[in-house]
């Protein structure tokens, strides 16, 4: 994974990360950091990553994250929401 080009870690946020999920979520920001591209998508803020890992893993993985970084924030409703409750995207069975 350090070779990629690219790494994107969907979703951070969803749940509750804990200390281990929390450093290994660290470690991949700090090899990435100043060598790769790192797209992460997110729920929250990035200031409330230590609502759900560690507090210090959740301030130096921020602090890396966004040095350079190109912040992109979207509002609206779930397209697969929207979808769903709309009967578009549905393929019956049988």
């Amino acid at each position: 994974m350090a070779r990629a080009d690219l790494i994107v870690v969907d979703d951070i946020g969803m749940l509750p990360a804990g200390q281990a999920a929390g450093e290994a979520f660290y470690r991949v920001v700090d090899a990435a950091y100043e060598r790769r591209s790192v797209a992460v998508t997110l729920n929250l803020h990035p200031f409330g990553f230590d609502t759900i890992m560690p507090k210090t893993l959740a301030t130096a993985a921020v602090d890396r994250l966004l040095h350079h970084a190109h912040v992109v924030l979207t509002e609206g409703t779930s397209l697969r929401l929207t979808e769903a409750t709309t009967g578009k995207g549905v393929t019956p069975l049988g």
